[in-house]
């Protein structure tokens, strides 16, 4: 039996401990007085996500978001 405090990793199952990842999103919006940005993944789903960290973005860049915090920009994709 597993105990409900240990983490269970599936096939399936998104793991903060080991499966989670950073996910390219596309940046469609910016509140710079907030340090947000609304940002779209490529299958259209749009999040609110941390861009303190990566300095001043741009609508259109490319950043790499983990736990809607953006740890990477990679730039225009324009």
């Amino acid at each position: 039996m597993t105990s409900p405090l240990v983490p269970h990793c599936g096939p399936n199952d998104h793991c903060i401990t080991c499966g989670d990842e950073a996910k390219p999103m596309r940046v469609v919006r910016v509140d710079e007085s907030r340090g947000l940005a609304l940002c779209e993944d490529q299958g259209g789903a749009q999040r609110t996500v941390e861009v303190g960290l990566v300095g001043p973005v741009g609508m259109g860049d490319e950043v790499l978001v983990h736990a809607d915090v953006a740890l990477t920009n990679m730039g225009s994709s324009a």
